[in-house]
This record gives structure tokens, C-alpha cells and sequence, in this order.
């Protein structure tokens, strides 16, 4: 099978067993650091994948669009047995979050405290506990933290009141100076531990979510349009046999509306002859599906889940609190498409069987690691494999289905490998693609 040539075509054929070329579009989270420490900790995290299944990977340097807004790079795998071409978009926001990360400290604490309240009065955050307790408790976090913080310096600045009061200066004059140094010190504090609290990262990132399910963020709408329309131009003129949009963390429902709008824009993207494939990781959906004013995203959610010609995979960690664990994404915003529904499929992974035990010690209590384990190398051979999804031979569909042989692919003698392509191979034969789509039930649910 070498590019289109082999006669693949999405539906309605015996499938495709072997990926030669793969084109991964990554859409990242509400991330700061941007492109060149992504592309660093990429390529570092090639070597470890290259190191651990004894294959050779070289990775290009990445090249931009004109506008800045796209970043591409080039992988080459090799193995004894099989050989890859992946093509690397890095979809770009940073300098959205630099902007709002750069705004007045003060602005950002009284919107961030406003809108929390705003939940809890309205009810949603009793919904979002409903959902995930865990995800509950961490979006507090911030605020309990910012609390702690007011309540240390509103006391140290009562004290410096009395004390003025004491050399008898005037009331008003020693209030006014007490309030004045309560909001040097807490501006002071904020700023200087921020690095260990992310208090202000965090309180930007809710302030965000809610000015995106709100449709207040017209510059991330349009960005969002133009990265639709690069979808649909990979999927008309991309040789490669497989496409798939990787969105991480907040990146899943970024790039959920990514593809449906670029369904609406080609209603026919997924038939152009070129597997297109949704991979959601660590994802976290309710925080715009939730608000009531998102009843776009929702209808968005709705066009996926019966989609014929998507294919959409969503894994989720237990360990990791920055996701809704156990949650459908489709069911869970009171969505019912009955017998319709085809995706998502749901992927259990346990970081702990992917990491050497004393590894997964040492950061398993730091959540912004696990989180962001969904896409960086694994220490040890499993069936969830990120930088096997983006590299390996194995395309994504059949590797969910079939767990067991895309990993005696990756690490069995020759022997093994030989049955395991013969499993694959005799397994898309069986059951071509067009008549895979069915309603996800429990049995569908692959555990990594």
C-alpha cells in the first residue's frame, strides 16, 4: 500500500491496514510556552520513543506559514519491518494567552471572581461537581488559593492600620494607606509565587472558557474558521492515507469545533479518499458544553456523534484531574441521538503501566505532568502509545480495535509480528468500514 494509489477510500472498501504517510494536526491547549518549547519537548520525547521500541525516528525543523499562525515539521520512522512519513502541524494560539496573561492583575482577579460566582449561583458548578468532583475541586483551587492569600495580607495590613492608629495619624489617612499597601503586597504576592500557585495562569485560563462558550472571543472564532478551512485543504490535497486532528487538554474541544466547522465548510471531508480521524486526549468539554449559552457547541457535539464519515477516539485518565474520567461527551451535555450514535469511543489509559514505577512516583501528585503525559513518550511498551499513534504503521482506528496485535507489532519477534499483521489485516477484511458505524455501548469501551 503506498499513498492513495492502493485504491483506499474511507467508506466502502476492506480499510486500510498500513499507514505510510500520516498527517497529524495538533491543536494545543490554553498553553503560554507556544511553539518553540512544544517543539523542544517533541523531539526530546522522539529520542525516549525511538530509545524504548530500538527504532530510528529523525525529526525536521519546523517550518511557518506566513502569518505565524501554522507550524509544520517533518518525522521519519523507521523499523526493521516497517517505515513511516509523518507530516506535524502545530496549530498556534500563544500569542492569544501571552496577551491575556499580560493583562493587569487586578482585572484579571475581579473577572476571574465574578464569573466563579456567576456559577455558582446559576447552578453550573453544581454540574460540573455532578461530572467530575475531581475537575470540581481543581477549578477551586485557584480561588482558594487567591483567599488564603487575601486573608494573610488583609491581617498583616489591619495590623499596619492599628499600628498607624497608634502614632495617631488620622483615621482616614491610616485606612487609606492600609488599603493601599493590602494591594501592593497582594498584587506582589501573586505575581512572585505565581510560578508554584499558577494562580493567575488558571484564573485567565476560566476567564477564556467562559468568553469562548459566550462567543465573546471573535479573534479565537476566526483563527478557529481559518484552521477549518486548512483541514479541508489537507483533506483534498494530502497523499497521505491518514489525517488526524490531535487536540489535548483544552486543544479537544477546540479541535471539536475545528471539525465541525470544516464538515460544514466540505460536507464530504471525510470521503476525499483520506481516513480523517478526531483524537481527543485529556479532554475537558463540559467547561464550554455546560454554560447555556453554548447551545452551538452542543448542536457541534451532536453533528460528530452521528457522523459516518469521522471517526473520533477520546482518552481519558483517571489519574489526570485536569479531565472528565469516565465521562461521555456526548451523553453527558443531555445529548440523545439513540441508535445514531457512532463516536466518540471512549479510551481508558493508566499512566501508572506506562511509566517506570519510581518515575510515576516522583510526579504523580504533580497534576500539570500527568496531564500532560497523554502526549509525551511512554518508558514502557503499552498499547496507548502517543508517539505511536503519530508515528508507527498501525492506523489509529485498528489500533483501538485492536490493542493487542498494534503492540506485538511494536515490540514481538518476527514471528509475533507476522501473526499480528495477519490478525489486522484478516480483521479489516472481516469487517470493512462501511459497516463498522454502530452506537457506542459499554462493550465499545477499550481500556488502555
Amino acid at each position: 500500500m503506498n499513498g492513495t494509489s492502493d485504491g483506499f477510500r474511507r467508506r466502502g472498501s476492506a480499510g486500510l491496514v498500513r499507514v505510510h504517510h500520516r498527517h497529524i494536526i495538533y491543536v494545543q491547549g490554553y498553553d503560554p510556552r507556544g511553539l518553540a518549547q512544544y517543539y523542544r519537548m517533541f523531539r526530546t520525547e522522539l529520542r525516549k520513543f525511538s530509545r524504548l521500541y530500538q527504532l530510528t525516528a529523525t525529526i525536521g525543523r519546523p517550518t511557518s506559514s506566513s502569518d505565524d499562525e501554522l507550524a509544520s515539521w517533518s518525522i521519519e520512522t523507521r523499523a526493521e519491518d516497517w517505515q513511516t512519513r509523518t507530516t506535524y502541524d502545530f496549530l498556534r494560539f500563544e500569542d492569544f494567552i501571552q496577551h491575556d496573561l499580560a493583562q493587569p492583575i487586578w482585572r484579571t482577579v475581579f473577572q476571574a471572581v465574578f464569573i466563579y460566582w456567576r456559577l455558582v449561583c446559576n447552578g453550573t458548578m453544581a454540574r460540573f461537581t455532578r461530572a467530575s468532583w475531581r475537575f470540581a475541586t481543581f477549578i477551586t483551587y485557584p480561588h482558594f488559593v487567591l483567599l488564603l492569600q487575601v486573608l494573610c495580607i488583609a491581617t498583616f495590613a489591619f495590623v499596619f492600620e492599628k499600628g498607624l492608629d497608634a502614632l495617631g495619624l488620622p483615621k482616614a489617612l491610616s485606612i487609606a494607606a492600609a488599603f493601599a499597601l493590602f494591594v501592593a503586597l497582594l498584587g506582589a504576592m501573586l505575581k512572585y509565587t505565581e510560578q508554584r500557585t499558577y494562580v493567575l495562569y488558571l484564573l485567565c485560563d476560566w476567564i477564556w472558557t467562559w468568553d469562548l462558550a459566550h462567543r465573546q472571543r471573535a479573534e479565537w472564532d476566526r483563527r478557529i474558521d481559518r484552521f477549518a478551512a486548512h483541514l479541508c485543504k489537507v483533506a483534498r490535497e494530502s497523499d497521505a492515507e491518514e489525517i488526524v486532528l490531535v487536540g489535548h487538554s483544552s486543544g479537544s474541544f477546540l479541535g471539536t469545533e475545528i471539525l465541525a466547522r470544516a464538515l460544514k465548510l466540505d460536507p464530504a471531508l471525510g470521503k476525499h479518499g483520506r481516513r480523517i480521524v478526531l483524537l481527543t486526549l485529556g479532554g475537558n468539554y463540559p467547561i464550554i458544553g455546560f454554560h447555556r449559552a453554548a447551545q452551538y457547541f452542543r448542536e457541534h457535539l451532536r453533528e460528530l456523534a452521528v457522523e459516518p464519515s469521522i471517526d473520533w477516539v477520546d482518552c481519558q485518565a483517571r489519574k489526570d484531574v485536569m479531565n472528565f474520567f469516565q465521562l461521555d461527551p456526548i451523553k453527558s451535555h443531555g445529548i440523545d441521538v439513540g441508535s445514531a450514535q457512532r463516536n466518540p469511543t471512549i479510551v481508558p489509559v493508566r499512566f501508572r503501566e506506562t511509566i517506570k514505577p519510581e518515575h510515576y512516583n516522583l510526579w504523580r501528585w504533580q497534576f500539570f505532568r500527568v496531564h500532560f503525559q497523554f502526549v509525551m513518550a511512554n518508558e514502557r511498551p503499552h498499547p496507548y502509545d502517543f508517539f505511536m499513534i503519530v508515528c508507527g504503521p498501525i492506523p489509529l482506528r485498528e489500533r483501538i480495535d485492536h490493542m493487542d496485535a498494534a503492540l506485538a507489532v511494536a515490540t514481538g519477534n518476527a514471528e509475533a509480528r507476522y501473526e499480528a499483521w495477519k490478525t489486522l489485516e484478516s480483521a479489516v477484511r472481516a469487517a470493512p468500514e462501511a459497516a463498522r458505524p454502530a452506537p457506542m455501548e459499554p462493550s465499545a469501551h477499550h481500556s488502555g
